[in-house]
């Protein structure tokens, strides 16, 4: 098998496959492929958890099924483009190790792959976009290719070094990094420092990559671009589901 990310603002991996190869991805993912790469889609149940994690992340927001592609007949190509100007990472995930995700960053890995929910939470429609914080856990033995937005930065958290983050900021981290997320301290802070209600903290030993664009700044940066008053709905809906989310947050209801 041989990789190659081509491009910089938009990449594209392009993966070589041998007649024992498979790669694995979401439906729906792929940008193009040569005539001799075959796919097929069923409810992926590699690894321990088998059929109940393909269950597990469907209930989470993830998908039930899962494409394979192979090249049973020979050698052949398939190429995943990126959905947002950003960076595609290959991770080599060894066995009895993991790397928790953002909810959109898995994009294609080899067999033995197990794709699970790492952490969920409902923060907020006007924060998130109505779909809560959810974090994937991708565990191995595989390599696997992440898609991250905007540029990439990393830190080598040393054991106790915390880091303070906006969540969705988050990229990838390794299992060894503790994680939570808390309240913004200050009631003044949280409610019109205009930087949402919530903080995650990451705390060390481990490696962490940070994504400099988020799919919800993306969204409100094009919406003057698109007419029809959207802008002036787009902020009033944030202003809302702010407003929404204080409530909840304070009175314990569900989205």
């Amino acid at each position: 098998m041989r990789s190659q990310i081509k491009g910089t603002t938009m990449p594209v991996l392009e993966i070589g496959l041998e007649p024992n190869d498979r790669i694995v991805a979401e439906p729906g993912e792929f940008s193009w492929m040569t005539q001799g790469v075959q796919m097929r889609t069923t409810a992926y149940t590699a690894g321990a958890r088998g059929l109940w994690g393909a269950i597990g992340r469907a209930f989470s927001g993830g998908g039930l099924f899962m494409t394979e592609y192979s090249a049973p007949a020979g050698r052949g190509v398939i190429a995943f483009a990126a959905k947002v100007p950003g960076a595609i990472l290959q991770v080599d995930v060894p066995a009895g190790h993991s790397y928790m995700i953002h909810r959109h960053g898995f994009l294609c890995g080899t067999e033995g792959l197990q794709l699970s929910t790492g952490f969920q939470r409902s923060l907020g429609a006007g924060i998130f976009g109505g779909d809560g914080f959810l974090l994937q856990r991708l565990s191995g033995p595989c390599t696997a290719w992440v898609e991250l937005g905007g540029e990439v930065v990393t830190y080598d958290l040393a054991p106790g070094e915390m880091l303070q983050v906006h969540p969705g900021h988050i990229g990838m981290f390794q299992d060894s990094v503790n994680f939570d997320i808390t309240l913004m301290r200050g009631f003044a802070n949280a409610l019109f420092g205009g930087d949402g209600l919530f903080v995650a903290r990451l705390t060390g030993p481990g490696k962490v990559w940070l994504q400099s664009l988020t799919v919800p700044n993306l969204a409100h940066a094009i919406a003057p671009y698109l007419g029809g008053g959207t802008t002036q709905n787009v902020e009033s809906g944030v202003a809302g589901g702010i407003a929404g989310a204080v409530l909840r947050d304070m009175f314990g209801g569900s989205r």
